[in-house]
């Protein structure tokens, strides 16, 4: 079984997720994982292809000098947000009624749904992913996938919910890879890749809400019966607490980012010893002083307003009584402090962080973290889509030795003093330095015979160099 390589990328708001595992059969093994600070991008979407690839190409570089490989192509994410979910349907009248159905007869059935779904308009949109959501036969209706494969009907009807997305943000996401020279595989819609990497299959069968709250987007897919039945996002997350904190101490961003990653936290009234301390900002004279609480406080604020709106969206999926296995939280942004329980607070339900899950082995323990979700998804989509090999190794590439300079000139041999031309036999050597001297300095040269390989130094006049010096500089 041969070995390949994957390599991911998720294309945040904030950062650059780059990801590579090495592949046999059903083994993964991520080899490399490093997160880049993003430019370009807001609220996922690219704005500015020329700016994002900058930093991209520098992490690529990075990851190729450390691997020893070449990355040919990538599997990337699509944008999560400026998505919406419509409900496509198909009917197909079977040749041979009497014979089981395949999986093939009902992959056909999807990918004709999806062709004569009406686009209000393809020129601007695109689909950017579809989930089966029932099938029906003559003897079954609303059945799931595996009950229909099997089964024998003169006709299949599926129904599938599609998300359409801009395709103008897709045309950006090939602009940046085609700036790079870098090939795309193929691009995942990130939500169900997500889930990949973090839900049980339990889960999802029971009833989950998995909440992704990214720095420009925090999103929500709802999984019932195995399957994803609904998804929304907003274009808000850890980077709109951060400017709230900047705004309201009035300091940089950079230092509102680190104030939020050290002390953040949502729920002030249950810091407990943290919510007494205070922040001495050395960014102005007086030094000010700033309250944990009241950092606190900011946080909370916003997480609430994000929050709210997940949970509206929860309802409006009509799933709400039906999460028996709660909400999962996943993302850089499900790092901060009491989110877990403040969400717990406002819904209700059971809450759980969502780390990426052990169907993989890592030499790099920061693929582990709740931003690193998206990676790990992608690269296990690619491991079951068995996509080719995304790196190869490079070849050695053998520098070509350009001759010595050969010239004519008098030397005056240090042992006797007597001077003497070179002869086309011999090669004389001069150090480096010699550039910087200047006429009417003697320098140090080396002559050696092409036929014995002889050695002897001496000593020569700058000035009588000056003609070799300008056929040097111009070579």
């Amino acid at each position: 079984m041969e070995e390949r390589y994957i390599a991911s990328i998720d294309l945040g708001t904030s950062k650059f997720g780059l990801c590579v595992a090495r592949v046999k059969g059903d083994d993964v093994q991520i080899v490399y994982y490093k997160e880049t600070p993003a430019d370009g991008i807001r609220n996922s979407l690219v704005l500015n292809p020329q700016k994002a690839s900058i930093p991209l190409k520098k992490a690529i570089e990075e990851a190729e000098s450390e691997l020893m490989i070449k990355i040919l192509q990538v599997v990337v994410g699509l944008p999560r947000y400026d998505v919406r979910q419509e409900i496509a349907s198909g009917t197909v009248d079977r040749a041979d009624p009497d014979e089981f159905i395949s999986a093939s007869e009902v992959s056909d059935l999807k990918s004709l749904a999806l062709e004569t779904y009406p686009l209000e308009d393809s020129q601007s949109q695109i689909m950017y992913g579809a989930v089966a959501q029932s099938f029906s036969i003559e003897d079954q209706i609303e059945a799931m996938e595996d009950d229909v494969i099997g089964a024998i009907s003169g006709n299949i009807k599926g129904t599938f919910k599609v998300f359409i997305g801009n395709r103008k943000a897709t045309v950006a996401v090939d602009k940046i890879f085609n700036t790079l020279g870098i090939a795309i595989a193929k691009k995942y819609f990130l939500p169900d890749v997500v889930a990949k990497a973090v839900l049980t299959e339990d889960e999802k069968q029971n009833g989950v809400a998995l909440v992704d709250i990214g720095a420009g987007v925090t999103s929500v897919s709802i999984y019932f019966g195995g399957i994803m039945r609904s998804y929304a996002a907003i274009p808000f997350g850890g980077l709109n607490i951060t400017k709230d904190i900047r705004s309201e101490c009035t300091i940089s961003e950079e230092l509102a980012e680190n104030i939020k990653k050290r002390f953040g936290a949502c729920l002030p009234s249950k810091l407990g010893p943290l919510s007494e301390k205070v922040l001495q900002l050395r960014v102005t004279d007086p030094i000010r002083e700033v309250p944990v609480r009241y950092i606190s406080e900011i946080i909370d604020a916003r997480s609430r307003e994000i929050l709210s709106a997940v949970l509206y969206y929860i309802q409006e999926s009509g799933l709400h009584n039906d999460l028996r296995s709660g909400i999962v939280l996943t993302g850089g942004g499900a790092r901060l402090t009491n989110i877990g329980n403040l969400l717990k607070d406002m819904s209700g339900y059971e809450i759980r962080p969502g780390y990426p899950r052990h169907r993989f082995s890592a030499e790099v323990s920061s693929i582990y973290e709740l931003g690193a979700t998206a990676s790990v998804g992608m690269i296990l989509a690619a491991k079951d889509d068995h996509l080719p090999d995304c790196a190869t190794t490079p070849e050695t590439v053998v520098e070509e030795k350009k001759p010595e300079l050969v010239y004519e000139e008098v030397f005056v041999d240090e042992a006797t003093g007597n001077g003497q031309l070179f002869s086309p036999d011999e090669i004389v050597t001069v150090e480096k330095e010699t550039k910087k001297k200047k006429k009417g300095t003697k320098v140090t040269t080396k002559k050696i015979s092409k036929e014995t390989g002889e050695e002897t130094t001496g000593t020569i006049f700058w000035d009588k160099l000056t003609s070799w010096y300008n056929k040097m500089t111009e070579e």
